[in-house]
């Protein structure tokens, strides 16, 4: 896979997560027509796009999913020649959009064109587009969460499982797990069923990187199916494209809460303060290890959070003047009631979705560098460039894919007591004995040729001096 075709995925990619990110609050099919009309109106006007394009991105996204918010391949567009001044124009086009960052792409060729820069329908909006977001001026880099609606503080709760999930991190107990003793801090990643209550998947990590938010994920679509829509604060870890990316592909919209509005995410900060009382036991018992955090965590979620009456379901169905039980309903009784299917998905489709992407090259000895570490590929792809896909959360063994290749395993160099005998290279790159030598020939034959030429011009030099005479 070469450089460009590198390029053109990850563009086609990126496009399409921000395609869908565009149409996300358009995809509630619970939302009834007129309201949709106005919303689609509005994004329009926010995002300086046609309403016929958001549209066809709906009805892309409807028939194929993911994969058909994807652009078509650069290759496969009828191309028309830039202007010769286009990196200027381009240069322009930067300083105009730093002097007013809410310029649209429009009125930037707008400008350019009563300018004189350019003549009027040369620049195309999708390529000045295409070019400002390479240099770090696109309108999503440059106007984050201003175009977010004013969220609302009041208390929502969803009628039905798995049709919101929220997630969050919150600080655990500083365990010895470090070098030679040293205290760590440990993080418990969560995701909560806002109708229920109940915890679809949670554990202690000792870090809060992005990876444990994705393996949350991960472990609770695999266990109870997919959620309709993930709601998360603005947290590094949950804006993170390769999440969006990841659930994005398997259908699930993410929408974010309004930066510091912690009303908006009351189901998880309620069930953050519980988790303040498993710390305080957690820390009366003394635990040291993160497995002990976790196997302890995981007693006290199902034997006594999940089977305790929940006020919050109660006030849900006295606002609805439903009769409630005088014992209170519990997240593990709401779950098993409700009647809503689950919709599971294959657990090879959930594991792919979930997987990271990263370019390798081969080095001399067959192997490639990762996280420190030597992976044994093959002989075959001595300087070439591969792609390998890992579960952060398990990198034992990688996955390297290169074109022409069936995708194989890759596992940690070993470095034994003994070489090993050498590799077997393909008949392509096996050495080749010649019948002779192609250099010498071709100089041979270039050597005919200039003698002859010169022996034609000595001839008829000695022409013309007879013929002076």
């Amino acid at each position: 896979m070469n450089t460009n075709t590198q390029t053109n995925k990850k563009w086609q990619e990126e496009l399409a997560l921000e395609r869908f990110r565009i149409i996300t609050p358009l995809l509630d099919e619970t939302m009834d027509a007129g309201k949709k009309l106005q919303l689609r109106e509005s994004i329009a006007k926010q995002q300086d796009i046609s309403i016929r394009s958001l549209y066809r991105y709906e009805q892309a996204y409807r028939n194929d999913g993911f994969s058909g918010l994807k652009p078509m391949d650069r290759k496969m567009q009828r191309s028309s020649a830039l202007p010769e001044n286009f990196e200027e124009l381009v240069k322009e086009a930067v300083q105009l959009k730093r002097e007013v960052p809410l310029r649209s792409v429009n009125q930037i060729i707008l400008i350019l064109e009563m300018e004189g820069l350019v003549a009027p329908g040369v620049l195309k909006r999708s390529t000045l587009q295409r070019h400002l977001y390479g240099a770090g001026f696109g309108k999503k880099q440059m106007k984050k969460y201003t175009e977010a609606r004013k969220s609302s503080s009041k208390r929502f709760c969803k009628p039905h499982r798995m049709m919101l999930a929220e997630a969050d991190i919150k600080y655990g107990l500083k365990l010895p797990i470090g070098k030679n003793g040293k205290l760590v801090q440990t993080y418990l990643s969560v995701i909560i069923d806002n109708h229920s209550r109940y915890v679809l998947s949670s554990g202690f990590y000792d870090n809060q990187e992005a990876a444990i938010v994705e393996d949350t994920y991960h472990k609770a679509i695999l266990k109870h199916g997919k959620m309709d829509l993930a709601y998360h604060d603005n947290g590094k870890q949950y804006v993170s494209t390769q999440l969006l990316k990841s659930l994005a592909k398997l259908g699930i919209r993410v929408i974010h809460a309004k930066p510091y509005s912690a009303q908006s995410k009351g189901g998880v900060e309620v069930f953050n303060r519980f988790v303040n009382s498993f710390l305080a036991e957690a820390k009366a018992q003394k635990i040291r290890t993160l497995e002990g955090m976790n196997h302890f965590w995981n007693i006290w979620l199902e034997s006594y959070y999940h089977e305790k009456p929940h006020d919050g379901i109660r006030e849900y169905y006295e606002s609805l003047n439903s009769p409630v039980p005088s014992e209170g309903i519990s997240p593990l009784q709401e779950w098993n009631r409700d009647a809503r299917p689950l919709v599971f998905l294959d657990a090879e489709m959930v594991g792919e979705a979930f997987l990271h992407h990263e370019k390798r090259e081969v080095d001399k000895g067959g192997c490639i560098s990762f996280q420190g570490r030597k992976y044994e590929t093959s002989a075959s792809l001595i300087g070439a460039t591969v792609e390998i896909s890992y579960d952060p959360m398990a990198t034992e063994t990688i996955t390297v894919t290169y074109p022409g290749m069936k995708p194989f395993k890759a596992e940690p160099l070993r470095i034994g007591s003994f070489c090993d005998k050498k590799p077997e290279l393909p008949l392509s790159m096996l050495p080749h004995e010649p019948e002779s030598s192609r250099f010498l020939e071709g100089l041979e034959k270039k050597h005919r040729k200039n003698s002859q030429m010169r022996a034609n011009a000595i001839s008829f030099g000695a022409f013309r001096k007879e013929d002076g005479n």
